[in-house]
């Protein structure tokens, strides 16, 4: 899926129940747009390393878990 197109990735996502973490706005404007599933993380930090990323999910893990089994939540912001 590295290279799919953003309405693959959904779309596999979706079929699959899993949760689309992004950087790219892009699925940000779609979860809005579409709705969920699929669920969508998005993780604002501008130009940063991988491992600032990892930083950030690794930090907010209760947060995470938490919002994969709200049934009503489709949207994470992460910075």
């Amino acid at each position: 899926m590295k290279e799919a197109e953003d309405p693959v990735v959904w779309e596999h996502a979706k079929q699959q129940g899993f949760i689309v973490v992004s950087k790219d706005s892009d699925f940000h404007q779609r979860s809005f747009v579409l709705g969920f599933p699929p669920k969508v993380i998005w993780i604002r930090l501008g130009n940063c390393t991988t491992a600032e990323v990892e930083h950030v999910i690794r930090t907010n893990c209760d947060s995470i878990q938490t919002f994969a089994t709200d049934e009503e939540a489709a949207f994470l912001i992460l910075s």
